[in-house]
């Protein structure tokens, strides 16, 4: 599938750019898609050289919280969950404290925790995997869940807003919130169907009705706040947790009587390792992606869709936030371009800078996942996992949008 997909990128810019030069007479248009090309080298490079430092730091503490028995723990806590969910991994394996690890990083915005965890976890999934090119069903419902990104704090989101100078930061909490639950439970369900999950069965409703009436209480909890509090909320959660995860590691590894020193340079250099055979696949994926854009090809699938929604009678505002939703599913840095881009435009506070603000926070880059995560394991038959991840996307898109008329309509 990421086969037929890499190649289609190309293919598609190869006939946009062909259509831009033969018929409106852009000839430059070729040493645009060859810079792009070689930008995005670059970018992948640039890119490498931040995941390097981030996955040696935060394997280099997973491995104190290996050794301190923190993973098996979690593992043994979440065994009747993941016997139903995941049958193919062995109750106590290490993979399944790993992505609880990551699951609880990701809802809390803490992107540069949740990549190491998640590729510490899908490297022990790949342990059990025997056919070592083929994703597994574990390994397919893991990268889904993290594709849909299911997302409490979406303190970056924040950040993106203020330096625009948006008045309220945190005028699109609760909008992403509602999206990104809906990409989750979408996500959920799509693989649940594919692989015949138990969704109804007691334990596994004994797990997710507590999680869901808990996010149902916070986010009552939260529309009682002001914008202020919910911003200085956000920030010190996310802050606290994160800090508060490295803290935990190391005194429970100390109180266990672990070498924290010893285990944090032993983790680090795998770290080291994970990092240096992830650069290949995005060059590949980046590169194709940038090709891409600079083709044009982008713009002739928002033209369309702008033609189509007026067709039908529809308010098209929303078609000036599509460009992030786009390009998200292949390169975050070019959606962080097209979020800002749009604010910078439209306004911070217009309609389509805040759907644009939404779909930013409530999904993932769904191709970068699966060529980092499945990339650095070797993976190369991806199966349902790009179908039921760009399901869930879908989903998130759609959600954000409808949430935005709601809100901000």
């Amino acid at each position: 599938m990421l086969n037929i997909l890499w190649l289609g990128f190309f293919v598609t810019a190869a006939v946009a750019a062909l259509a831009q030069w033969l018929v409106g007479g852009h000839a430059q248009i070729f040493a645009a898609m060859v810079e792009a090309l070689f930008a995005m080298a670059r970018l992948s490079v640039e890119v490498m050289v931040l995941l390097f430092g981030t996955l040696t730091l935060w394997l280099g503490f997973l491995r104190i919280a290996e050794k301190a028995g923190i993973v098996n723990a979690l593992a043994r806590w979440l065994a009747p969950l993941f016997a139903r969910l995941m049958p193919g991994v062995p109750r106590g394996h290490p993979a399944l404290g790993l992505m609880t690890l990551n699951f609880a990083a990701n809802a809390l915005g803490l992107d540069n925790a949740a990549t190491p965890m998640g590729l510490k976890a899908m490297r022990a999934l790949q342990e059990l995997n025997p056919q070592p090119d083929t994703a597994t069903n574990a390994q397919i419902l893991f990268l889904v869940l993290n594709a849909s990104s299911l997302t409490l704090l979406p303190v970056t989101i924040f950040m993106y807003r203020l330096q625009q100078g948006a008045p309220d930061p945190t005028l699109v909490f609760l909008p992403i919130l509602l999206a990104t639950s809906a990409s989750t439970l979408v996500g959920l369900v799509s693989v649940a169907v594919v692989q015949r999950l138990p969704l109804f069965s007691p334990v596994v409703l004994a797990y997710l009705l507590p999680l869901a009436l808990g996010l149902a209480g916070f986010m009552a909890l939260l529309a009682t706040l002001s914008a202020a509090a919910l911003a200085q909320l956000s920030s010190l959660l996310g802050n606290l947790t994160l800090f508060a995860l490295v803290v935990l590691f190391v005194v429970v590894g100390a109180w266990r009587k672990v070498a924290v020193y010893e285990a944090f340079i032993e983790g680090a250099r795998e770290g080291f390792e994970v990092a240096k055979g992830l650069l290949p696949y995005l060059v590949a994926m980046l590169c194709a992606v940038g090709v891409f854009r600079a083709s044009g090809a982008l713009g002739y699938v928002l033209d369309a869709i702008r033609w189509c929604v007026q067709v039908l009678g529809v308010d098209a505002r929303f078609v000036d936030a599509l460009p992030t939703a786009l390009v998200k599913p292949f390169s975050g840095s070019a959606a962080r371009a097209m979020l800002i881009e749009t604010m910078q435009s439209q306004g911070v506070d217009s309609f389509a800078a805040l759907v644009a603000a939404t779909i930013q926070g409530s999904t993932e880059t769904t191709f970068y996942v699966l060529a980092v995560y499945f990339g650095a394991v070797g993976i190369q038959r991806a199966r349902h996992a790009v179908a039921c991840a760009l399901l869930a996307e879908l989903a998130g898109v759609v959600a954000a949008i409808g949430v935005c008329y709601r809100f901000f309509g």
